[in-house]
Parts: structure tokens; C-alpha cells; sequence
């Protein structure tokens, strides 16, 4: 039988991604929403997350897809009234904050999922399994896309709490930590914050691990060609390049063949994770890849670019 899910936050990512993974589900109802611009037709909507839970007992799960600097209040209260949650990428605004919520979660025997969506690409677990038991020599990242194209007028990825080009940037972090077989650490970082801006436009990483490797990430809002995701692994036995993503894989120049999903499966198998979870009492909050994105900012040289106008 289908679980009721109530969805809070109705913006891109939501109609593009969490709407139609729960409605191809037998695992999932979408039962309701918490919106103050507009909800699904259809479906009821709520102005608050408290309106829901007193409306709505009967839902067990809630999705939470609105901005970072405002989910942790959402969060709270739905573990607070006893429901299971999920946390779209990135889980919150600060490690504490996540950290608080999952220790809310264990208290009351419920099921947290901080969601990194770019792990579940259809490639990670194939490069993962390639890398066991090699020694990577060097690791390149090159996460380059128009911001335009991916937050048309969202001005909140430029406030405190938005990470600016860290948003899609720590896409590339988690699908990294997803798939290399021992962890690396950053030591060193140049971020470039328009004048006009409060949060980065583009980021040079540099990363020690694993091993002996050097990894270096290069994370760009400003890019107009070919929108560009990409990890390339050198290692003493081989190249592996995971593109789109990690929808794609070459080995030594050679395409291995993905399923016909490839390109639209995060999602869908986010969605199925989140139901084992449930069904075996467990949590899943991997705060990795937003570590690194906390040493960036901590270690990071600032240098200061052209206004950005939408």
C-alpha cells in the first residue's frame, strides 16, 4: 500500500523532479502540499507546515524542497509531530542545524534522509566498483553551467545560506564521495563573489586524498558553451570519466553502456531509498559533501568579480 507524502515547497525542483518520481511510485501517494505561491491542481495545499500537521494526521512523510536557509524550522516541526522527513540537497544551512535535526530523529525512532541526488546517477556505483582496490593518482572536476539557464531570477542562491555556485557544486562532491573508495580532505580554495553578491559565482578547489592523489574542483556559474559535468580519475590502472553528472562512463576512452534511465533515474531511486528507510527503521544523513563546502568557505581566498545581473 502507497504511503501518504506530503510535499513542502513548490518551486523548480519540485515540479521538475519530486512531482513526477511520486506519482511514477506505487511506494508513494502525493497527498498534499505546503506552498505560499501555488500548489499542484489536484492536490490540497497548505500555507504552513503547522496547518498540515494538525489537517493532516494521517500523512507520514514529508519532502522538503524549499531553499536551505529556511528548512530547518519545516523539518523540525514535522519530526516534532511525529513524521518521517526528507531533505532535498543541500539538507540544511549548517552542519549544526542538520546534525540537531538527526538527533530529533533518533530520539523518536524516526526515519531522517539528507538526500544527495547526484549519488544516485546511474554511473556512481559502476566507477565506484572500477576503483576498488586501485591506487588513484589524480582526480579533475569540472562543473560548469550557466546559472541563468538553472535559477532563472532565484535570487536566494545569492543570500547567506544559498552557497551561490556551491549549489550545484556540491552535486559534484557527493557524487565524488559516492564513488571513490577512501576519503580526501581540501587545502586550499579561491572563491569569486560578484561585487554585488553575498555568496560565490565560481570556486577553484584543491584536495589532498585519497592517498597520495591530488584533486582539484572547478566550479563555474558563468559558463555559456556546453553546460559541462564531469570527474576524471587517473589511476595506475586506467582512466575512468564519469560525464553528466555521472550519467555517463568511459573507461580508458571506452563508453560503458548505462540503462535507458540514465539521464532521468536520481530521483525515482532517491524515492525508493527514502521507502526502505521507512520500512527498516533507519536514517541515512551523510553530511560529507557539505563538509567540504564548510572548509571551502573556511579556507577559501576571496577575490571579487563584475556585478551579476539576472
Amino acid at each position: 500500500m502507497a504511503r501518504r507524502i506530503a510535499l513542502a515547497g513548490i518551486g523548480k525542483i519540485a515540479r521538475d523532479q519530486h512531482i513526477p518520481s511520486i506519482a511514477a511510485s506505487d511506494d508513494w501517494e502525493l497527498a498534499a502540499t505546503v506552498s505560499r505561491s501555488g500548489g499542484i491542481e489536484g492536490v490540497e495545499t497548505h500555507a504552513t507546515m503547522e496547518a498540515l500537521l494538525s489537517a493532516r494526521p494521517d500523512i507520514e512523510v514529508v519532502s522538503l524542497t524549499m531553499p536551505p536557509a529556511s528548512r530547518y524550522g519545516y523539518a523540525r516541526a514535522a519530526l516534532e509531530a511525529g513524521r518521517h522527513v526528507m531533505l532535498e540537497k543541500p539538507p540544511g544551512a549548517t552542519l549544526a542545524e542538520v546534525q540537531n535535526l538527526a538527533a530529533i530523529a533518533e530520539e523518536r525512532g524516526l526515519t531522517l534522509f539528507a538526500s544527495w541526488h547526484s549519488r544516485e546517477a546511474a554511473m556512481a556505483r559502476t566507477a565506484r566498483d572500477w576503483l576498488e582496490g586501485r591506487d588513484i593518482l589524480s582526480v579533475e572536476i569540472e562543473w560548469l553551467e550557466d546559472v541563468r539557464r538553472w535559477h532563472p531570477g532565484q535570487d536566494w542562491v545569492w543570500e547567506p545560506g544559498g552557497l551561490g555556485v556551491f549549489d550545484p557544486g556540491i552535486n559534484a562532491l557527493s557524487l565524488l564521495t559516492k564513488v571513490l573508495p577512501r576519503p580526501m580532505h581540501l587545502t586550499a580554495a579561491t572563491l569569486t563573489y560578484p561585487e554585488n553578491r553575498q555568496t560565490p559565482i565560481a570556486a577553484d578547489l584543491k584536495f589532498v586524498g585519497p592517498g597520495a592523489a591530488t584533486t582539484r574542483a572547478r566550479f563555474d556559474w558563468r559558463h555559456d558553451g556546453d553546460q559541462t559535468w564531469a570527474i576524471r580519475i587517473a589511476t595506475d590502472a586506467g582512466e575512468a570519466v564519469l560525464s553528466d553528472g555521472g550519467a555517463s562512463l568511459a573507461v580508458d576512452g571506452a563508453p560503458v553502456a548505462a540503462g535507458a534511465d540514465a539521464l532521468s533515474g536520481e530521483y525515482p531511486r532517491l524515492y525508493g531509498h527514502l521507502a526502505t528507510l521507512i520500512d527498516t527503521s533507519r536514517s541515512d544523513v551523510d553530511l560529507g559533501p557539505m563538509i567540504h563546502v564548510a572548509d571551502a568557505f573556511a579556507l577559501g581566498r576571496r577575490e571579487t568579480a563584475a556585478p551579476f545581473h539576472f
